[in-house]
């Protein structure tokens, strides 16, 4: 099957080499030279313009859009449409708000053109791993995109599927993220405990080792985590600052909207949050009232 891609960044580039890989035509666009130049050297085609990515597809097209959320993804397909026909299908990769892409089915569709918006999870290790795959879109369009699916992910039958309708497959990313970071917290704050219990002298990655089998806490981050600490059991030169994505805030605020408890999300967004507050004015504040109502001794900077 053919595919166009926009967007050969480290994920987009890996996508695209497992796709060839599986004897797919790729045709990749991306405003990086070098990029294009590695996506040609690994045997796709990598071309320089729009025009010369939608010219080596052969209609009904379809091309796979990997570009930042927002108006990259918007001013992306107003270009592309131009040089479009009807039945021609848009796919956003990326992590853009599901409300978004609930909006641009709506704008499509009746333009004759399909819009099918993939939540996709495995960074980069998917090239080796395979990708996991939320869907959302009509079932016709996502059944004629099927082989492409099945490439992409660990198995055929397995870590891919349609989640519902326009908007879903990015809704359902969403809450993945946020369950990601829920999950993340857990574990810093648990290996943070046992890093404190100095006169045990615990050594985390062994214990990370241990528990990676058999342990109900098992799981792909907990490896990775694992083999983080063999390579710098202190991680020493690391700063404490966590960015974030979107995802967890909007999952939360869906949370606050569907009047649904989230507690262990919210925090965790919070804490990446905090982690980038170097001057923190609220454990500053904290220290000042403490000192205030009890006499407590406050530690000058």
């Amino acid at each position: 099957m053919e595919l166009g891609m926009i967007g050969l960044g480290k994920m987009g580039g890996n996508m695209a080499e497992r796709l060839r890989r599986g004897g797919h035509k790729v045709v990749g666009f991306d405003f990086s030279a070098d990029a294009v130049k590695k996506l040609t050297d690994e045997g796709s085609i990598g071309v320089n313009s729009l025009e010369d990515l939608v010219k080596n597809l052969t209609a009904p097209r379809a091309i796979w859009i990997m570009v930042p959320s927002g108006n990259p993804v918007d001013e992306t397909i107003a270009k592309l449409k131009p040089l479009m026909q009807k039945g021609d299908t848009f796919i956003d990769g990326g992590n853009s708000n599901y409300k978004d892409s609930q909006r641009r089915y709506a704008e499509l569709k009746p333009q004759g053109f399909n819009f099918v918006d993939v939540g996709t999870s495995g960074g980069i290790w998917g090239l080796q791993e395979g990708y996991s795959m939320m869907v959302g879109g009509d079932q016709d369009v996502v059944e004629r995109l099927r082989p492409i699916f099945e490439t992409l992910a660990p198995a055929k039958a397995a870590g891919w599927g349609r989640t519902g309708p326009a908007g879903a497959g990015h809704f359902v990313k969403m809450v993945h993220n946020g369950i990601e970071y829920g999950i993340m917290e857990a574990y810093s704050e648990g290996f943070s405990i046992m890093n404190q219990k100095k006169e045990m002298n615990l050594d985390l990655a062994w214990i990370a080792e241990i528990w990676r089998y058999g342990s109900v806490i098992r799981s792909w981050l907990l490896d990775l985590s694992a083999d983080a600490l063999k390579k710098n059991p202190t991680l020493e030169g690391l700063e404490p600052y966590v960015v974030d994505s979107g995802e967890g805030r909007w999952t939360v605020a869906e949370a606050i909207d569907l009047n649904v408890s989230a507690p262990v999300i919210t925090e965790a967004l919070i804490r990446r949050i905090r982690s980038r507050e170097h001057d923190n004015f609220t454990d500053r504040m904290l220290a000042t009232m403490r000192n205030e109502f009890g006499g407590h001794a406050v530690k000058k900077a």
